[in-house]
């Protein structure tokens, strides 16, 4: 029996209760006819005469983009709650819809409907419903945005995989086995138009492992029928830039300005350890003065973990820093310095290390991997103090990211070998 009732949602300035500023929240309506319908605020205040009560969004500049971004993706999100409660429950009530928004079960308030009849969901439905629990978490902070990215990239993969190899919309659970996950690896590495390296592949199947177990932990499926299937263990070193290609990437004399800014930001990771999407969103505000001596800090909260990460700032981050003071991206957003959007600044990093003379493709994540680098072999900071700088969890982490050099290690002995031993070689006595 299927569930044929229709959702409409609508949003509103809610002016009685204006501050003192005259800033009102903005209000959605969830309806279904025959049924009470149910409200929730948006977390954002428009004020009084920035609100377009024609057409429900918000007027002005930056921050009705804003409120009307938020809008768009409540509207989208509410909807895909709505279709995935379709799939298992002959009844729905506005406040089913509410709870599972706010990331409660459809029936937790007493007297809410219970499940009459409930259907399997899909695979895509579990990826939806996996997806939208993960942006209720991006949104109290919890899980960061770009990886809530990376989840609607695999649910969109394994869509354009369902449609491309079988021909088919979607998919029960019921029908998925272990030679699933087989050829979705196959048709990413070898099959697609555009083809991943077998790391990101394997990433995306375990990213499909993860949507299965949330299959199986709700009872729509026994047993995950992919869970053996091999996504880690082999995991590449990536060596990081030697001192002397940084050095090589930083002194050459480039005219092209978007080539300068974006070889700017490469340098700026390779002295901070900053991540892609943190360093992206760097303002002055994350600039601390840490001591008695007032030095500089960058300070901030990593988006992937939400660890804290802490870098003094060098002189060469300094320098970049003043450089663009009088940028737009100053002026306008206060940030630090100016970065592009993700694909653009991997594409463009490709044209850099042509122009330097390196030999090997240059990524945002190299950057990082060069910065521990750094930090360990050459200015001979501990490992501890490495790890807490790349805002890592753990430093079994950072082991991944920074391997004692040879040099390193001979610095060490010739600085601490008279310890134990004479200029001659011999065993030093040590007092009883």
């Amino acid at each position: 029996m299927r569930n044929h009732q229709k959702m409409s949602v609508l949003f509103w300035h809610r002016k009685s209760k204006a501050d003192a500023k005259g800033n009102a929240p903005v209000i959605c309506r969830i309806s279904i006819e025959g049924e009470v319908s149910e409200e929730l605020a948006i977390g954002m205040k428009v004020h009084l005469n920035d609100w377009d009560g024609e057409n429900k969004k918000a007027k002005g500049g930056s921050h009705g983009k804003k409120v009307n971004l938020k809008i768009s993706e409540i509207t989208v999100d509410l909807f895909r709650e709505f279709v995935v409660l379709q799939a298992g429950y002959e009844h729905i009530t506005p406040l089913m819809i509410k709870n599972v928004y706010n990331g409660l079960p459809p029936n937790l308030i007493k007297g809410a409907l219970k499940p009459v009849f409930k259907v399997v969901p899909s695979l895509l439905q579990v990826s939806d419903l996996h997806v939208a629990n993960f942006k209720k978490m991006v949104e109290k902070k919890l899980r960061s945005p770009e990886t809530l990215r990376q989840w609607k990239a695999t649910r969109k993969k394994i869509e354009e995989f369902l449609n491309i190899k079988f021909k088919l919309k979607d998919i029960d659970l019921a029908s998925i086995e272990y030679s699933f996950a087989v050829q979705f690896y196959n048709y990413l590495t070898v099959d697609r138009e555009k083809v991943l390296g077998e790391a990101a592949a394997k990433k995306q199947v375990k990213n499909l492992k993860e949507i299965l177990t949330v299959a199986e932990t709700n009872n729509w499926i026994i047993k995950n029928p992919i869970i053996k299937f091999k996504c880690g263990g082999d995991e590449k070193d990536v060596p990081p830039l030697e001192y002397f290609e940084v050095e090589q990437i930083w002194s050459k004399e480039i005219r092209i300005q978007r080539l300068v800014e974006v070889r700017d930001a490469f340098i700026f990771q390779c002295f901070t350890g900053f991540a892609f999407q943190d360093v992206y969103a760097l303002t002055t505000e994350n600039i601390v003065k840490v001591g008695i001596t007032g030095e500089c800090w960058l300070v901030k909260d990593r988006g992937k973990t939400g660890v804290s990460e802490m870098v003094p700032i060098l002189p060469i981050i300094n320098e970049l820093i003043k450089k663009y003071k009088d940028h737009p991206c100053r002026k306008e957003n206060g940030l630090l310095i100016p970065v592009n959007t993700n694909a653009k600044y991997n594409g463009f990093l490709k044209e850099l290390a042509v122009i330097c003379g390196i030999n090997r493709e240059l990524n945002t994540h190299l950057a990082r991997h060069t910065f521990a680098d750094i930090m360990l072999n050459i200015m001979e900071f501990s490992l501890e103090e490495v790890s807490k700088m790349l805002g890592h969890n753990t430093t079994r982490t950072t082991q991944r990211y920074a391997k004692v050099k040879k040099n390193k290690i001979s610095k060490t002995l010739a600085r601490v070998k008279g310890i134990v031993f004479t200029d001659d070689g011999q065993l030093r006595k040590v007092a009883n």
